[in-house]
């Protein structure tokens, strides 16, 4: 695995993949990485102008590339549903699925259903899509769904008596809380892949502190010039590029030695940046009985369930 890159991923023809949040940051750069090794890649984008931007740029770079760009936002449950519909019908199986998109401490806002926004969009919309296109994840020659979590799920805890911060909201925390969701649905999701005797695998990565637009969302919508400008110079001097970001999200995809459960990650100095690397997210992500209560929890707020158990 030591100097992996992106160069290093093999063909994918006749791949199917979706992406959600392929319009700029990782997403862009996992797809057309993608594209480019001749996966039939669905750009998942909330915005319909910044996503076909993304195909353009794309199909200019790879002018063989198969991309469809198709609305997805993560944060309302009948645009999820009306996604999954969709592809459904035009696509018997869905070989990889990317949950890539996501918001970071945001002040509090919340979605179309009233979740709190980083665990709405994070993890509820992404649950939700992965649920409804279960169908067609399980009809492909094993399937991966990789979720792209965060070093932040270290400082997650699971506010199951508040898990939408209807008091004390903290945007951190909250992030924090989103990100070990993250986690634990991939160790659940995983679970109930081996238990319906799938070949199906559920891979979490994280890329590290990358330079995309993520940081900047949160302070702007503060008006903070302040946090702009401390999130600008960090990205400017500690992050690596979005493309090196991409890379554990692109190794979990397409590597041979991944399996179910697996956590991806850089291998430099403090998991900021490097080459992918198998990592061991941190002790409450890998609590069994709290990724069960997860998912059933999910199932209740979003009305979102699955045969598979």
């Amino acid at each position: 695995m030591s100097g992996w890159s992106i160069d290093d991923m093999p063909s994918l023809e006749g791949v199917r993949a979706i992406v959600t949040g392929a319009n700029s940051g990782i997403g862009f750069e996992a797809a057309q990485a993608l594209a480019g090794r001749g996966a039939n890649v669905i750009l998942a984008c909330r915005s319909e102008v910044r996503g076909r931007e993304a195909l353009a740029r794309i199909e200019e770079k790879h002018a063989r590339a198969t991309v469809e760009l198709r609305q997805l936002d993560l944060s309302d449950l009948a645009s999820v549903a009306a996604f999954a519909e969709g592809v459904r019908r035009d696509h018997p199986t869905i070989d990889l699925l990317i949950n890539n998109a996501g918001v970071m401490a945001l002040p509090l806002r919340r979605t179309a259903q009233g979740f709190e926004m980083q665990l709405g969009t994070n993890h509820l919309g992404h649950y939700a899509l992965t649920v409804q296109l279960m169908d067609r994840l399980l009809a492909a020659d094993e399937a991966r769904v990789v979720t792209v979590s965060s070093l932040a799920h270290r400082m997650g805890r699971m506010r199951w008596h508040d898990p939408n911060w209807e008091r004390g909201y903290q945007k951190w925390l909250a992030y924090g809380q989103s990100k070990l969701a993250n986690l634990l649905f991939t160790l659940e999701l995983q679970r109930r892949f081996e238990a319906a005797g799938s070949g199906a695998l559920a891979v979490a990565c994280h890329p590290g502190f990358a330079d995309t637009n993520l940081q900047f969302v949160g302070p702007r919508l503060e008006g903070s010039k302040l946090q702009q400008w401390i999130m600008k110079v960090n990205n400017q001097y500690i992050a690596q590029d979005a493309r090196a970001g991409a890379a554990p999200t692109l190794y979990a995809a397409t590597a041979e030695d991944i399996e179910g459960g697996d956590f991806i990650g850089p291998d430099g100095f403090l998991a900021i940046r490097g080459t992918p690397t198998h990592e061991l997210p941190a002790e409450q992500a890998r609590d069994t009985s709290a990724a069960a209560r997860l998912w059933d929890l999910s199932a209740e707020l979003t009305g979102v369930a699955t045969d598979l158990v």
